[in-house]
């Protein structure tokens, strides 16, 4: 493999599942934001336009929430891996990985580490099947190019 093979990987059936519930959550809470007028019931309180943008507010920070669940990738090239999750993002470079694992039954695949550390990546999802298989096969192929590169040199 050449030093500008880079492999770029990101979950996909789990981006479609999240835009469309942020839609829906979205949808939903303007829905009952315009449900929302007149009195709160036998009290004397009333519900005003405040009321309203604060419940539609509520759905956008939802979906927003929703939406993280998008973030997950992995870049990978001759010289490292970088994996973004979720919350964390981690940069390492091969020497460090010992091995790209996909274990049988597991959400998603992860590094491991020489430090007996487990790094998951997330935007290699066990629901996405083949693509994950073909993303894992692809880090497997740059892990191993540049194990031989070293053992060269």
């Amino acid at each position: 493999m050449s030093d500008s093979d880079l492999v770029r990987l990101r979950p996909r059936r789990i981006r479609v599942v999240c835009w469309s519930s942020a839609a829906a959550l979205v949808l939903v809470f303007s829905l009952v934001a315009t449900s929302l007028h007149g009195p709160t019931g036998y009290g004397y309180g009333s519900f005003q336009r405040g009321d309203q943008l604060a419940m539609i507010g509520l759905g956008v920070l939802g979906a927003l929430a929703i939406l993280l669940f998008t973030r997950p990738r992995v870049e990978a090239d001759a010289h490292g891996v970088r994996v973004r999750n979720i919350i964390a993002s981690y940069e390492l470079p091969w020497e460090v990985v010992r091995n790209v694992r996909f274990d049988r039954g597991a959400p998603w695949a992860s590094l491991e580490l020489y430090d007996d550390d487990l790094l998951p990546m997330v935007a290699l999802q066990a629901a996405d099947k083949e693509l994950a298989v073909d993303g894992v096969r692809a880090l497997r192929r740059l892990h191993r190019a540049r194990q031989a590169t070293q053992a060269q040199g």
